[in-house]
C-alpha cells in the first residue's frame, strides 16, 4: 500500500512543464503575457516543419496552468495592472510574482 501512496506523492511533487515556464518567466520580477510564454515553449519544442504560429496551440495550457498557480498563491494574474480573480480571467492579462491586491 505504501508504494502506491509514495508514487502519488512523487507525481504531485513534479511540476508541470508549462508551470515551470511560467515561473521561470516571472522569476526575476518581470510581468509577462501568456503569449510570451507560449512563444518560448514553442521555440523550445518546435520542429523545422512547424508553422510560425505553432505557439498558439500552447495558449490554453499556459492559461490553465496560470489559473492553477494563481489559486495556489504562487503567481498573480493582472489585468490593466491590477490583480484579478483567476476564475474571472479573460481578455488581455499578464502574469507576475504574487502581488497583494487592493481588495485584501
Amino acid at each position: 500500500m505504501t508504494d502506491v501512496n509514495e508514487q502519488n506523492d512523487e507525481a504531485e511533487k513534479k511540476e508541470d512543464p508549462v508551470q515551470l515556464y511560467i515561473l521561470e518567466a516571472i522569476a526575476d520580477g518581470s510581468v509577462v503575457s501568456p503569449n510570451d510564454i507560449a512563444i518560448k515553449i514553442s521555440k523550445d519544442r518546435a520542429k523545422d516543419s512547424d508553422p510560425e504560429d505553432v505557439w498558439r496551440k500552447y495558449m490554453l495550457a499556459v492559461k490553465q496552468q496560470a489559473k492553477y498557480l494563481a489559486r495556489e498563491g504562487r503567481i498573480s494574474i493582472l489585468r490593466r495592472g491590477k490583480v484579478i480573480d483567476p476564475n474571472k480571467m479573460k481578455g488581455l492579462v499578464k502574469f507576475s510574482l504574487p502581488v497583494e491586491s487592493a481588495d485584501d
